[in-house]
């Protein structure tokens, strides 16, 4: 029985599953450092959280959702508003000294919301 079949969850084939093996395939290379600290981007079917964490330390920086009061209230599209966290997340993990990060797409294809998040931080000046 392989690795991926014993730690992702949901039925052989279904969508869930999927996730959790590309979930596992991008964790095994995308490591986050102190100088680079790893961008991680939760995606729920109706918000979008973003987390900037040193793994070396187990600490997160920076965080953004789509649950702030400011954006809950907002009446845009849900990938305005990704584009919105994305751009945040970057002007706070910049204000604790962070310029560049690795981006962690958490097993979700890099389309949408994702990418979204990612085109709104590198918008704001951090590199991925």
């Amino acid at each position: 029985m392989g690795y991926a079949l014993k730690h992702t969850k949901g039925n052989r084939g279904s969508k869930l599953r999927s996730r959790g093996r590309r979930h596992l395939r991008v964790r095994r290379r995308v490591i986050g450092t102190a100088q680079r600290p790893r961008l991680v981007v939760t995606r729920s079917s109706r918000h979008v959280f973003v987390q900037v964490v040193d793994d070396s330390l187990g600490k997160t920086i920076a965080s953004a959702s789509t649950m702030e009061a400011d954006l809950r209230g907002a009446g845009a599209t849900k990938s305005d508003k990704a584009r919105t966290v994305g751009t945040l997340v970057a002007e706070r993990a910049k204000a604790a000294g962070i310029d560049a990060v690795v981006f962690d797409r958490g097993g979700n294809k890099y389309h949408g919301r994702v990418a979204a998040v990612a085109d709104g931080a590198r918008e704001a000046g951090l590199a991925l």
